[in-house]
């Protein structure tokens, strides 16, 4: 006989769960007592949100299920956030909750919240436990749901009283995991279609890739002599410097490679299910019939003709299609093989940044400096805004798992995903970057860092202002500015008061030295750059958007 908290971690070591990321609550202390005596290890944070974010960067780097603990009510709400961005982004999560005793059900009670409505339409599945006996069952259907098809969150709401009870139930057992693959005769229509494609064009995306799937999709490139392009915030799927590489299917894409794609006959959409960002509010491939011959390969049966319609469905999962596809060969030279280094040379052009810009700081030289200095095994993360351009279009990504931020455009993520990327990779470089918006939505798990020791370095890009939406509003509402400007601490300052090390930057100079002190002290640091606000893009000015110009 063992309570409900004890079954609960019992699954969790069944399934190989290793760490969970969690803010303590007294509707769950049967599971904390559990974990007292687990090998699994448990990292408190200070905000529910973060907790979250920490398990979908867990699940986002690794496939396995992130897993987070929360308390009821404003737990599980401040949770949400989180689990939001792992449904849109297709990240496996289990978020456990703790809920009031059974008896007080339906009454209201203290922080009472019908889990299965609230999360119901964010969330793969959500489920609440109320017999100790079927906690096994439970937990490991979550890690199955999580993981197959389309990845996503699990809700698994456990009243107090469910997990104190004993029950007499049978030992857990891991999960099995499904894998959906493609038939020969898909394989062979595709071999077809590229037979008599004249301007095929590859776009990466999604989840339920690794770092076998992402070698073998360079080698089928290769191969076919492919250009390829990598879907919003999925950038870590292809090496930025591979010559068949074209560049990011995303917000402000490279206008020649959106011409390339709307000018292709044949795309080939492999794990991703091109959404409004990637898509440009589906103009580059319209929905649901696209101008092109659409080949899209995707594990979840239910994502095949649902935006789109695809000349070729392939239900199955992108390791398990590039496995299958990678022995095939054109049986010529293919006779776009030309056009493929030329789109290469575009994307290189287009992500060299600029030098200069308004302002004491420029961004340009800034970029410049650390894609000389970062590893390509370093991990970049990120939130929201206008500063993730900086991020996005000019890092040249070499490697997989090397980059955590959400398609769903959540801000507050960067900070909380560098401290789980930390400490599942200790031995790598971890960058945050962050707005001074986005970070102070998020910015307490900077004191997370300094508890376990884990020196990440954040980039809060200051600018005094909600910049996005400031240029939006510039835009659309020239001159009529409300609710976008920010009064910021000294960044720096804070760092040091929380126990870490702070430094600001107010001149491009002061850039390397300051990260490379930062980089030094061994412990989790925030370099705060004072940015002009008119350098709200790359290319253009405040002024400019304002004045349409």
């Amino acid at each position: 006989m063992k309570t409900g908290g004890q079954l609960i971690v019992d699954a969790l070591e069944a399934n190989g769960t290793d760490r969970i990321y969690c803010v303590p609550g007294e509707s769950y202390l049967a599971v904390l007592d559990a974990l007292h005596d687990s090998p699994i290890r448990t990292i408190v944070c200070r905000q529910e949100g973060g907790a979250a974010m920490m398990a979908d960067c867990h699940g986002r780097l690794t496939g396995k299920p992130g897993i987070c603990f929360v308390t009821r009510g404003p737990g599980a709400t401040n949770a949400s956030a989180g689990i939001h961005i792992a449904m849109q982004d297709s990240v496996p999560v289990i978020l456990f909750i703790g809920q009031v005793a059974s008896h007080a059900k339906q009454r209201e009670a203290f922080q009472e919240v019908d889990y299965v409505r609230f999360f119901g339409d964010i969330a793969k599945w959500v489920v609440e436990i109320d017999d100790a006996a079927r906690i096994p069952e439970f937990v490991t259907r979550a890690f199955a749901v999580a993981t197959s098809g389309r990845p996503g969150p699990v809700v698994i709401s456990l009243p107090e009283d469910m997990l104190t009870s004993l029950a007499d139930a049978p030992a857990a057992l891991p999960h099995t995991p499904v894998e959906t693959r493609p038939g020969e005769a898909e394989l062979d229509a595709l071999e077809k279609l590229l037979g008599k494609a004249k301007r095929p064009f590859v776009i990466l995306g999604g989840t339920r890739w690794d770092a076998t799937a992402v070698a073998r999709m360079r080698t089928i490139a290769e191969a076919w002599s492919l250009p390829v392009g990598c879907s919003f915030r999925r950038q870590m799927l292809f090496d930025h410097l591979h010559p068949n590489y074209a560049g990011d299917v995303g917000i402000g894409i490279n206008p020649k490679l959106a011409t390339a794609i709307k000018q292709a006959d044949l795309v080939l959409l492999i794990g991703g299910r091109m959404g409004e960002m990637p898509s440009s509010d589906y103009t580059l491939l319209k929905s649901p019939y696209p101008d092109q011959t659409l080949v899209h390969v995707h594990a979840d049966a239910g994502e095949l003709g649902r935006v789109y319609r695809p000349t070729l469905a392939i239900n199955a999962s992108p390791s398990a299609f590039v496995e299958a596809f990678a022995g095939r060969k054109p049986a010529a030279t293919p006779a776009w093989a030309d056009e493929t280094p030329k789109l290469h040379a575009a994307y290189l052009d287009w992500s060299t940044p600029p030098e200069s810009g308004p302002g004491a700081v420029q961004m340009g030289p800034i970029m410049n400096y650390l894609e000389k200095i970062l590893p390509d095994d370093a991990i970049l993360t990120n939130g929201a805004g206008n500063y993730a351009t900086w991020v996005h279009r000019f890092h040249r990504s070499r490697r997989f798992a090397t980059q955590a931020a959400p398609t769903s455009g959540s801000m507050g993520y960067g900070t909380p995903a560098a401290v789980a990327a930390k400490e599942l990779f200790p031995e790598r470089d971890v960058i945050a970057f962050a707005g001074d918006g986005c970070f102070l939505m998020n910015g307490q798990e900077f004191a997370t860092a300094v508890q376990y020791d884990l020196p990440i370095i954040v980039v809060v890009v200051n600018n005094g202002i909600y910049g996005t939406i400031r240029m939006h509003q510039e835009r659309e509402y020239p001159g009529r500015v409300v609710a976008t400007d920010l009064k910021n601490p000294d960044f720096a300052a804070l760092a040091r008061a929380y126990g870490g090390h702070g430094e600001t930057v107010e001149k491009t100079a002061d850039f390397a030295p300051a990260f490379e002190r930062a980089r030094a002290s061994g412990k989790p640091s925030i370099v705060e750059i004072r940015l002009d606000p008119e350098a709200i893009t790359p290319t253009r000015t405040m002024t400019q958007i304002r004045d349409r110009s």
